[in-house]
């Protein structure tokens, strides 16, 4: 029985990686939008497996290591590989939106998505040598950065484009642009623009690696006192995700770093 309670932690850290091997399926498939619920789902058993291993006090190395491979399978390869397939999307949505400005299809683009989970495993490895990073983080955890990524699909299917069936859409004769009433004038077009997309994939990857102190989500206790940060936090998020739904996902990313910024300000001082 003790020996079921102690790998409890790593049953849940398997479930992970086993939504991490299920996005990429889907990623492949061109349904991105379901890739990005696995993505979340794992991202709660990501909290859960920390959470089990505090609750029932085990730990051991391997449990660590593999929640560090598990991660950079979820967290690490899934996001470059949906970064990948929407930066080339994009590009061949641009050539039919703007066919006379756009020029021949550059689908080298597309491999930018792969400087994220190089980084991503550079910041794990980082992650696991780095005893500052015990009760924060040094750098966007790479939870947060794939969070921000698989949001994209979100937001794009609740603007009402359909990324669940661009691979058929894009190998059929139909005008793709029917889907957006003005694509010149939409914000989707702005999401779904390569050079944005790239602009993300280099900032979010700077990110990974930069020595900026960030305060962790594990609660300790769930008193008030030495929370504050986290309760503030957990509220604005959930103001956010009323307010914009999926929308709000990227931003409330933006605010963990700038309320870690500020919170580093006030804590110098």
């Amino acid at each position: 029985m003790n020996r079921i309670i102690r790998n409890i932690p790593n049953a849940i850290t398997c479930g992970n990686l086993f939504c991490g091997c299920l996005a990429i399926v889907k990623t492949f498939e061109g349904n991105l939008v379901w890739a990005a619920y696995l993505v979340g789902i794992a991202s709660v058993l990501d909290f859960f497996d920390g959470f089990a291993a505090r609750l029932l006090k085990v730990s051991s190395p391997i449990g660590k290591d593999l929640d560090s491979l598990a991660d950079m399978v979820t967290f690490g390869v899934v996001p470059g590989v949906v970064m990948f397939q929407l930066i080339n999307t994009s590009i061949l949505f641009e050539n039919m939106w703007f066919p006379d400005s756009a020029g021949s299809p550059n689908f080298l683009w597309g491999y930018w998505g792969f400087v994220i989970p190089i980084f991503s495993a550079i910041r794990l490895a980082k992650f696991n040598n780095d005893s500052r990073q015990t009760d924060a983080f040094i750098g966007l955890p790479t939870p947060a950065n794939a969070i921000f990524i698989c949001s994209l699909p979100l937001i794009l299917n609740f603007a009402g484009f359909n990324l669940n069936n661009y691979f058929s859409l894009l190998h059929s004769n139909e005008n793709l642009s029917y889907q957006l009433k003005n694509p010149a004038e939409s914000f989707v077009s702005i999401i779904f623009s390569s050079n944005f997309l790239v602009c993300v994939t280099v900032i979010l990857s700077v990110l990974l690696l930069a020595p900026l102190p960030l305060f962790s989500l594990k609660f300790k206790s769930f008193g008030w006192k030495g929370n504050e940060i986290r309760f503030v936090f957990l509220a604005l998020s959930i103001l956010l995700l009323a307010l914009l739904q999926f929308t709000g996902i990227p931003l409330i990313i933006v605010l963990y770093i700038l309320m870690s910024i500020v919170n580093n300000l006030v804590t110098k001082k």
